[in-house]
């Protein structure tokens, strides 16, 4: 059994939590790949070290005095190494890092020093050998990844390791240029190791026990996901549901790695597990609740337009010319609703709608703000009956008004329109008829 793991922020924030993170890993001989995100929050008020990196290197390259914040970030490792008991030294990464700021290294380097840094403390704490993944991590030169030759670097690099760790969010490029994932990275790192060493699962270790069916902060107790495909975790992910970063599932689903979702503070749950497919039935009809707001809907009338050959052609190609991505297209005979993000539509609504209208000449453009989209997602709802009438059934009984429905052909999930007002005691409403009340 070979496991990748891979801890967050909120995993690593202080010497506390290292020593979970330790107990954790030595518990299970099969936990042999660690890859470790930057010190998080030890509180709701504190800095995050990444952020603390960013304000450090914008002082540096404003020619200001960044001695003291640097020294900051230096004492939170320094507090995490003395509660470990290490005898280990950061001070000439930090010499480094000094230098490389003064010369300008720029913002993704200064980022990827928190993970860097942890890095060589967890490696330190383990006592295993510690892999830099500016060197088994490779991006081209116009800042894309390149999956082929970090699979090639990484897979060489850690046959010789038995045990190792390699920081999470960054990378760089031939040249040595760091370069760093998006916010939430750490998650593509840990999934690119597990593809590169032929784990046989990868566990992402938070500060939550796996997905929940709905939003804790709308639904208060909200149960957990016992297992979820990679499909439905990718229709909640689309509507707001973030635990994990969507794009670290690509390269463990390509390998038909699972992903085990577990919980730091609480080892003893079993947590999520991600899955290609599963022939275990979900405990509800559902497997989750997702939504988000901030959407506009433009809904284009004329007489006779199903006759009229390209006419939604002609409309979504206005869009696609302003740049606007299209979120859900319902229609009629006459009608076709376009919805969209409201602040990427905002900017550029009067030449939107004049351009639509020199295209198609419509008899009537109606314009429509304060939307919000909820996704029903489950692959228990393709094998059970009056799915749609129970999520029509409970949004009446809470007097909240459907502005759209639109269902997947794949039957798994079913995403209803309501108003931005609506939008909370729409997801309580739809939970509760689901989860709560056993029909």
């Amino acid at each position: 059994m070979k496991k990748v793991v891979k801890f967050g922020g909120s995993s690593l924030a202080s010497a506390e939590q290292f020593k979970k993170v330790g107990e954790i890993i030595r518990e299970d001989k099969a936990r042999r790949y660690v890859v470790p995100s930057a010190p998080g929050k030890r509180f709701s008020k504190d800095i995050k070290v990444t952020d603390m990196l960013y304000d450090c290197y914008e002082t540096a390259v404003a020619g200001k005095d960044f001695s003291d914040k640097l020294k900051k970030i230096q004492e939170r490792y320094q507090e995490i190494i003395d509660g470990l008991g290490l005898d280990f030294s950061l001070k000439d990464d930090f010499k480094i890092i000094e230098e490389n700021f003064r010369k300008g290294a720029g913002m993704d380097y200064a980022a990827s020093r928190g993970e860097f840094l942890n890095g060589k403390v967890m490696a330190a704490y383990l006592d295993i050998p510690f892999v830099d993944a500016a060197e088994v991590v490779r991006f081209n030169e116009d800042g894309s990844f390149n999956d082929e030759v970090t699979n090639e670097l990484l897979s060489d690099r850690l046959s010789d390791l038995e045990r190792a760790v390699i920081p999470g969010f960054y990378g760089a490029k031939e040249d040595g240029t760091v370069v760093t994932f998006s916010r939430g990275g750490s998650d593509i790192s840990g999934s690119l190791v597990a593809l590169a060493v032929h784990a046989d699962l990868y566990e992402n270790w938070t500060d939550v026990s796996g997905f929940l069916i709905a939003d804790p902060r709308i639904v208060r107790n909200s149960k957990s996901i016992e297992i979820i495909t990679y499909k439905e975790l990718r229709e909640l992910s689309y509507m707001g549901a973030s635990v994990l970063h969507e794009d670290a599932i690509f390269p463990v689903r390509k390998a038909g790695i699972p992903i085990n979702i577990r919980n730091t503070n609480a080892p003893q749950d079993k947590g999520t597990l991600i899955v290609e497919s599963t022939c275990r039935k979900s405990k509800y009809t559902i497997t989750g609740i997702a939504g988000t707001d901030g959407f506009a809907a433009i809904t284009v009338e004329k007489a006779m337009m199903n006759s009229e050959v390209g006419f939604c052609r002609k409309v979504l190609q206005v869009f696609e010319d302003n740049g606007v991505s299209i979120e859900h297209m319902p229609s009629g005979i006459d009608t076709m609703t376009i919805f969209v993000r409201k602040d990427t539509f905002e900017e550029k609504e009067q030449k939107i709608l004049s351009d639509i209208n020199k295209a198609v000449h419509p008899d009537h453009i109606e314009l429509e703000s304060d939307l919000a989209l909820i996704a029903v997602v489950g692959r228990g709802m393709k094998s059970t009956r009056g799915t749609a009438g129970r999520i029509f059934s409970a949004l009446a009984h809470a007097h909240i008004n459907v502005k759209m429905i639109d269902q997947g052909s794949s039957e798994l999930n079913i995403i209803v329109g309501v108003r931005h007002e609506d939008f909370k005691n729409a997801i309580r409403a739809l939970y509760e008829i689901f989860v709560l009340t056993q029909l």
